[in-house]
């Protein structure tokens, strides 16, 4: 599993690129599995922090119980309106295990839950210049960064 500091060191303008994307809103939408396997989408509140993408889940929640029965996860960053001034535009996503991690000294949410994502992919997709395209980046572990176009 790679921490988003790895991420970073081997394909920085592509982390930059996905990290402003998750960094432009306060929620990202979390993919869990119920015990049955069916998924479950919840908002969510994520930062970078450390060289880790970290987040955290409020004690009894349902995500709770999912990631902590199976740390399988998935994780979109905000969706927001294209703008002809923005940055950096796209949909990014990452998946990967959420790993518990010891609560903030200062925690006021007690049987919160608070975890680290080891990531095993990041995606960034968007549309090429001139807009004839779509632009899939990705970082895989064990593979790395790639870049490939589809009509």
């Amino acid at each position: 599993m790679a921490s988003w500091h790895q991420i970073e060191q081997d394909a920085p303008a592509f982390a930059a690129r996905v990290r402003a994307l998750f960094d432009a809103g306060t929620n990202k939408t979390i993919a869990t599995l119920r015990r049955d396997g069916a998924p479950r989408i919840s908002a969510s509140e994520a930062k970078f922090s450390d060289g880790e993408l970290t987040f955290g889940m409020m004690a009894g929640s349902l995500k709770l119980l999912d990631v902590r029965r199976d740390p399988r996860i998935a994780m979109h960053a905000p969706t927001l309106e294209p703008s002809p001034d923005a940055a950096v535009t796209g949909d990014a996503k990452l998946a990967g295990l959420a790993v518990e991690v010891d609560p903030p000294p200062d925690n006021p949410f007690p049987g919160a839950g608070f975890f680290r994502i080891d990531i095993r992919e990041v995606t960034l997709t968007y549309v090429g210049d001139p807009p004839d395209h779509l632009v899939i980046e990705s970082w895989h572990e064990g593979r790395g960064y790639t870049r490939r176009t589809r009509a």
